[in-house]
């Protein structure tokens, strides 16, 4: 193994090849199945709070729906508080800053595309779905979980103060 000039020493293949993303990780990251996402979320999010749900919400959604874990963790109805929900899940909320942090370039494109594609508009620094953003989709059960995390992530959102729910789950704007 040979030192580059800034005397960092390389990291061998193998070891190279266990960072990079799986197969599955990159199909679950791509920009239409986000933008289906944030649509679902935002759809939930307005039947709560007309305004529409502020974007930057889409770097919570997108995170806790399409980590399988956190979908699990979910209950099954809004009956349980966002914030009693995160205290009684200490693991996920001490995992999210890096999820969320590994998701900013994703979202980052399923926002674009959703916008680019007619999916979601913005009005004001919110996102509303647009009116012929829903299509036919084949029936799939893990996209169909997600979307149902979505749904249930929307409305729990409009629920409670963007500055409160980034504050709970230990992120940033």
């Amino acid at each position: 193994m040979t030192t580059p000039p800034t005397g960092q020493i390389r990291a061998p293949a193998a070891e190279t090849a266990w960072n990079e993303p799986a197969a599955l990780v990159t199909a679950m990251l791509n920009p239409p199945l986000i933008a289906t996402l944030l649509s679902t979320t935002a759809d939930a999010y307005t039947h709560r709070q007309a305004s529409g749900m502020p974007w930057a919400l889409s770097f919570i959604a997108a995170p806790m729906a399409l980590h399988q874990g956190t979908r699990s963790a979910l209950p099954a109805s809004m009956r349980t508080h966002l914030s009693t929900w995160i205290s009684r899940h200490p693991v996920l909320r001490a995992g999210f800053p890096r999820r969320a942090k590994v998701m900013v370039a994703p979202v980052q494109a399923g926002l674009r595309f959703a916008l680019r594609h007619h999916v979601l508009e913005l009005h004001h620094d919110c996102l509303k779905p647009a009116s012929q953003s829903h299509t036919k989709r084949p029936q799939d059960t893990e996209m169909d979980d997600i979307l149902r995390s979505a749904r249930l992530i929307g409305a729990w959102m409009a629920d409670n103060e963007t500055a409160a729910i980034f504050a709970g789950l230990g992120v940033e704007p």
